[in-house]
């Protein structure tokens, strides 16, 4: 059995409409115009995506939002910026995956993540030396849950004719994956993940 796991809002903490009310009080002053901002930061036009795929660097990233939304490049630096320290371990999946490491179970992760974000995490924080490897989109031009990149971690991985679990908090890559021939788990919290885990065999 293999576990794969995903980073954000799994193994590391991501709250995008809170970090935008850090960091754009001016315009994010509300749960409600918080989420809106998230949205329309992070997902309408496809630059976010373009940067998770490693198609934008930042300026350029920061050029294109700015033009898009009407904020300032300087505030859409400082977003940018601030996801560095918003992508902290979350304690209890860490806990998890040590555990699992410690138990013998090989586990990979595969990861939307931008390339200058990619570097930064495996410089800061440890439990990147538990996996077996693990794909980041920035790195390899392909993203969930587009059928290459399941593929691309298939072969990467040597998974043929291994049993795989993947964990991932989108239902589209939950979906991608299991269309794929992967059992797989939602991630709404650890504790649910773990109980679904231990019902597919995994101890």
């Amino acid at each position: 059995m293999r576990v794969i796991w995903d980073l954000g809002a799994v193994l590391l903490r991501w709250r995008p409409a809170l970090l935008l009310r850090q960091v754009l009080p001016r315009h994010a002053h509300d749960e409600a115009s918080a989420a809106a901002w998230g949205q329309r930061f992070f997902v309408e036009g496809g630059d976010w995506g373009a940067f998770d795929r490693g198609d934008l660097d930042e300026p350029a990233l920061a050029h294109r939002i700015a033009r898009r939304t009407g904020l300032s490049e300087a505030e859409v630096h400082a977003v940018i910026a601030a996801v560095y320290e918003e992508l902290q371990p979350l304690p209890e999946s860490v806990a998890l995956l040590e555990r699992f490491h410690r138990q013998g179970l090989r586990q990979h992760f595969f990861s939307n993540m931008p390339v200058p974000y990619a570097d930064h995490l495996e410089r800061h924080h440890r439990f990147f030396e538990v996996f077996d490897g693990g794909l980041f989109s920035g790195r390899v031009k392909r993203m969930k849950p587009e059928r290459g990149f399941y593929e691309l971690a298939h072969e990467q991985f040597g998974l043929a004719g291994e049993p795989v679990v993947f964990i991932d908090d989108h239902p589209a890559n939950v979906q991608a994956a299991r269309a794929f021939g992967w059992e797989a788990v939602l991630f709404r919290d650890i504790q649910q993940v773990a109980g679904e885990l231990k019902a597919l065999g995994v101890a």
